[in-house]
């Protein structure tokens, strides 16, 4: 058996210290999927390294994920991002002929 050195399980538990996650705060066997009751308040827990531990509360699904991702709250641009054109002449790309007039548009 291919065993993993106990150093790296570890390291790959202590990178996850700090993580958050947002559990429905439901009575019952009802659904517990966040799509389904996006207006049930949630509670926010905290990964200690050993057990999910208390950390806050949101009101609804929104106010969750505004807690969980913080960094989306930005406004994003303005319509799409165009992407510059790599280094290249790539298969899609037509060689441009030489022209007879030195290259220019024609002035007309």
């Amino acid at each position: 058996m291919d065993d993993e050195p106990l150093k790296n399980w570890a390291e790959r538990r202590d990178a996850k210290i700090g993580r958050l996650r947002a559990v429905l705060v439901v009575s019952g066997d009802g659904p517990r999927a966040s799509h389904l009751n996006p207006d049930a308040p949630r509670a926010i827990e905290r990964w200690n390294g050993h057990t999910w531990e208390p950390h806050g509360f949101a009101a609804n699904l929104a106010e969750a994920k505004a807690i969980l991702y913080p960094e989306t709250d930005e406004p994003s641009p303005p319509g799409p991002v165009p992407k510059p054109l790599g280094s290249g002449t790539g298969k899609h790309r037509k060689p441009q002929a030489p022209r007879p007039d030195g290259g220019g548009r024609a002035q007309g």
